[in-house]
């Protein structure tokens, strides 16, 4: 912690993002070990990955930009809620749009395949750019945006990433895709994080005047992101597990993001 906390911001985005791809990478590497993973323990996953995101959406993103609005003079409400809505409405747009392309195609065969690929890179866009936005108000010294918050943004959304992997890479393997070729696509659908932090950090370092809206757009997609794939898909079998990871999730990144900051 001590030395990551010397590093210069800009590596610290890298390496955070490339963490991020890494899990993502380990859970297509399932492939390697088995043809499936117990369905209880992805769902507890799934469950406390929800629980950091939203925990961070708030201390982490919508609080500091409704703090950063006072000091900049704008209205504390309207950009925020702007920018939360407009991530929001993306991850939506995506999910509605890919499952009119899935339900009109054969979802078992090969473009199944490919929009299933297609569907969770598309999403994990915006994931990235909350870790670069993240890091980018630490380096700036936005009162909120601490290197902690910012480590744990990272952290919930690649402990969501283990199962996005999964979820590639044993469908592919399922579908008569080669293991190696099923984990390679898998690991690279989590390649466009990496890309899209560095370009939410130097978008925040470079327009500090748009960084209230940047952050509650990444707080409005991870919500979406929460709501609209996570939740669901860890509640249809093992409710309760995925309630209970939620919960420690949520406690787990609030006293990480609170009580380690005073």
């Amino acid at each position: 912690m001590d030395f990551f906390s010397r590093l210069p911001p800009p590596v610290m985005v890298i390496i955070a993002s490339l963490f991020t791809w890494s899990i993502t990478a380990l859970g297509a590497a399932v492939v390697f070990l088995f043809k499936s993973v117990n369905k209880k323990t992805l769902d507890a996953m799934l469950g406390l990955s929800a629980g950091v995101m939203i925990a961070a959406s708030f201390w982490s993103l919508i609080a500091p930009a409704i703090d950063l609005c006072g000091t900049l003079g704008y209205n504390k409400w309207m950009i925020p809620a702007a920018g939360f809505v407009t991530g929001g409405l993306f991850i939506l747009a995506v999910a509605v749009f890919l499952d009119k392309k899935i339900s009109s195609e054969n979802s078992k065969g090969k473009k199944g395949n490919i929009l299933l690929v297609t569907s969770i890179t598309m999403h994990n866009i915006p994931e990235g750019l909350a870790v670069g936005v993240g890091f980018g108000g630490f380096a700036l010294g936005i009162p909120g945006c601490t290197l902690i918050s910012a480590m744990m943004i990272a952290l919930g959304i690649g402990i969501q990433n283990f199962p996005e992997g999964t979820a590639v890479s044993v469908p592919l393997l399922k579908g008569g895709t080669k293991r190696f070729k099923a984990f390679f696509i898998g690991q690279a659908s989590g390649f466009v994080e990496p890309i899209s932090a560095i370009l939410g950090y130097f978008l925040t370092m470079a327009i500090r005047s748009i960084l209230p809206f940047l952050l509650t757009f990444s707080a409005g997609a991870m919500i979406a992101v929460v709501s609209n794939e996570l939740l669901p898909d860890g509640g249809k079998e093992n409710k309760n597990i995925c309630t209970l990871g939620c919960i420690f999730g949520f406690v787990i990144m609030m006293i990480l993001d609170v009580a380690l900051t005073f």
